[in-house]
Order: C-alpha cells, then sequence, then structure tokens
C-alpha cells in the first residue's frame, strides 16, 4: 500500500512539472509570465511566491475539505489563497524590497491566479493531504521553472546578462524587444510551439510502437 500511495504522489508531482504544466501545456496564469518575465530575477521571485501560496492553500483545503460548505467553498478557497499571498507579499517586501517593488501589483493578484484557484477546486478538495502537496509542488515547479525559462532567456537576449551578471562583450547588441511586451509573447510562442513540437514527435513514436505490436499480435 506504501509504494502505490509513492507511487501516485510521484506522478501527480512529475505531471505539474512535464505533462500538464500550467503554462507550457494549459496554458494558464499567462498574465504574470508575461509582465514579470523581462528578468530571471523577477521571474524567479515570482515563481516561487506561486509556489508557497499554492503549497500552503492546497494544503490548508485538503486538511480542512471535510469542513468547508460546499456552498461557499470559492469563498473560502480565495480566503485561504488571500492569506498566504499576504505573507508571501510581505516576506518579499522584507528580504528583496527592490525586486517586490519591480514586481508591483502582480503579487496581490496571486489571489486571483486562475491556477491557484482551479488546483483547490479540481484536487485539493477532492484528494487527501499527500497528494494534494504533491499536486502543488508539481504544479508550482512546473510554473516556476516555466517563468524562470521565459525571464532567463529575455534577459539574456533583451540584456545580455543573466542575474545582472553581464554575459557578453561590449560588441553585444542587445535585442531591446525581448524586454517588452512584444518580445514576451515572441518568446512564449516560440516556446509553445517547442513542446508541441515534442508532443508531437512523442504522440508519432507511441502510435508506430502501437502499430508494430498489433501486427506482431
Amino acid at each position: 500500500m506504501p509504494t502505490n500511495v509513492n507511487a501516485n504522489a510521484y506522478d501527480e508531482f512529475i505531471k505539474g512539472i512535464w505533462r500538464e504544466n500550467p503554462v507550457f501545456v494549459q496554458v494558464l496564469a499567462m498574465c504574470p509570465m508575461l509582465a514579470v518575465t523581462n528578468s530571471a530575477v523577477n521571474a524567479l521571485a515570482m515563481g516561487l511566491a506561486t509556489f508557497f501560496v499554492l503549497l500552503g492553500s492546497s494544503t490548508l483545503v485538503s486538511l480542512f475539505k471535510s469542513l468547508i460548505p460546499k456552498q461557499v467553498r470559492i469563498s473560502c478557497y480565495v480566503i485561504i489563497i488571500a492569506t498566504f499571498v499576504t505573507v508571501a507579499d510581505y516576506i518579499l517586501q522584507a528580504l528583496i524590497p527592490e525586486v517586490h517593488k519591480e514586481l508591483g501589483a502582480f503579487v496581490p493578484l496571486i489571489v486571483v491566479n486562475c491556477m491557484i484557484l482551479g488546483r483547490q477546486e479540481a484536487f485539493a478538495s477532492k484528494h487527501p493531504v499527500g497528494l494534494a502537496i504533491a499536486d502543488a509542488m508539481g504544479m508550482g515547479f512546473g510554473f516556476t521553472l516555466a517563468l524562470f525559462i521565459l525571464g532567463s532567456v529575455r534577459e539574456i537576449l533583451g540584456n545580455g546578462s543573466l542575474f545582472g551578471i553581464l554575459l557578453f562583450g561590449q560588441h553585444f547588441e542587445p535585442w531591446i524587444v525581448m524586454l517588452l511586451p512584444p518580445g514576451g509573447f515572441l518568446m512564449l510562442g516560440m516556446i509553445l510551439l517547442f513542446f508541441n513540437w515534442l508532443k508531437e514527435k512523442k504522440d508519432k513514436v507511441r502510435a508506430a510502437t502501437e502499430l508494430a505490436t498489433m501486427e506482431i499480435s
């Protein structure tokens, strides 16, 4: 039994990173994805804040799911999420005020992040705490990874640096467009195209394998 539970928890964790990545597969939370990924630091800070909120809220919703009336469950979820968002906002403001200032209103707006509220309604409220934590960690890590990838690429191309450290010589000409909203859309489109290409390739391999198996049988 413990082996099955561990296997289920592992599967729930992995799906958020790859199979059901909230950004690259489900295409959720596009507002913060495009707004704060003009640098790796901002992207990482927003990703970790979202990870913290998702993990904390999923844990509490799963723990108290039997005590939350169905009629007011969404309101209760929002209150729980808002509590963790407030904590994350104060932590960022205390530890890295410069980044907190750059993120602006996007940290408080985590409260209405459709990915977080969706995980509470679709998963945490219907599963035990262990699976809810695994799901939240997977989705949170997948979201953070997506933001970090986009933020790193945009900073490297748009500023020639990573985490503020210059990577190229004086002759490098920054692609300023990458730091602007059009650059965010362009880079996101290219990454989504790459993921769709991988998915199509994987589906073709699976179909060929199934066909070969049928012919052998």
